[in-house]
């Protein structure tokens, strides 16, 4: 069986590319981390890391182990967290990864309700994208990620489960009447996101053109100036507009073209409960007033 301590010094050795930041991060003596990974190598049978001038760089087995080893220690510390809510030994936390306008919408309300009910709760919040927030439930170093997508049929694997919180519309953003995404073929468009810049190339294309995109940027304050200084059209989802809208531009929803939002969790029910506050708390937090 794999020592979990030689783990946490090639996880360390990983994330700061030397052997003697690593024994810093560690509060170990270099040769202490030398020894590990070491016998570590023994452990497995294979060569982990290979010096490189006055560095070391992991090979390609050393690469494997150390995001296993991530994820396992990510676990282990969750579960260890998990017990010592139960048993008493420190006041309780959660931890929520969101993406921006989620956080900039009814996250704030959903934390709001969870101190109210749940005082000695601590609740950590990380604004991160959808495909990182998951990286992250994944290896155990948040406990919910609220997270969209725009197919509502694309599955998640077995060890997600994935609680519906709402559909949220995309609008046509622009500076006069909006009217309908044909109508603006031959214009400039500004993109955000990777993500939604796939999205919108696939709801421009349905309407039988490819956009002319000038502009790009995920600031959603941004992008809504550019557009009231004439520069471009762009869409944006209804929360998007809830937590920033330009007085001088104009929306009109974009029928067919809604993402889903859910909160992902790790395992199935019951979760700890700290979890399940969590969650009551974002339900209700949607309950009042509308998005729309």
């Amino acid at each position: 069986m794999l020592d979990v301590v030689r783990l946490r010094v090639l996880v360390a050795v990983a994330r700061k590319g030397s052997l003697t930041a690593a024994a810093k991060e560690l509060h170990y003596s270099q040769p202490s981390v030398s020894h590990h990974l070491a016998r570590l190598e023994a452990e497995t049978g294979a060569r982990l890391v290979q010096r490189v001038g006055r560095g070391v760089r992991l090979t390609e087995a050393g690469r494997l182990l150390a995001e296993r080893a991530a994820e396992i220690i990510g676990r282990l510390d969750a579960t260890a967290e998990e017990l010592a809510a139960h048993v008493g030994l420190r006041s309780g936390r959660v931890r929520l990864a969101a993406f921006p306008s989620a956080l900039g919408t009814f996250i704030p309300k959903a934390a709001g309700l969870l101190s109210a009910a749940h005082p000695g709760l601590r609740l950590q919040l990380t604004e991160i994208e959808p495909p990182e927030a998951l990286r992250l439930l994944r290896s155990g170093r948040v406990d919910v990620a609220v997270i969209f997508r725009y197919d509502d049929t694309a599955p998640e694997d077995n060890d997600i489960r994935m609680v519906h919180l709402l559909d949220d519309p995309s609008y046509l953003v622009a500076r006069g009447p909006a009217g309908e995404l044909a109508d603006h073929a031959g214009s400039a468009w500004i993109a955000g996101c990777d993500r939604c810049r796939s999205h919108l190339l696939d709801i421009c294309d349905k309407a039988g053109f490819t956009p002319q995109i000038s502009f790009t940027s995920d600031d959603i304050v941004a992008v809504q100036a550019l557009v009231a200084a004439g520069l471009g059209l762009t869409m944006l989802p209804g929360l998007a507009l809830r937590a920033h809208r330009n007085p001088d531009v104009q929306v009109a929803e974009v029928p067919g073209s809604t993402r889903h939002v859910y909160a992902a969790v790790y395992g199935e029910p019951p979760h700890p409960p700290a979890t399940e506050a969590l969650l009551a708390a974002l339900r209700e937090s949607l309950l009042t007033p509308p998005l729309r």
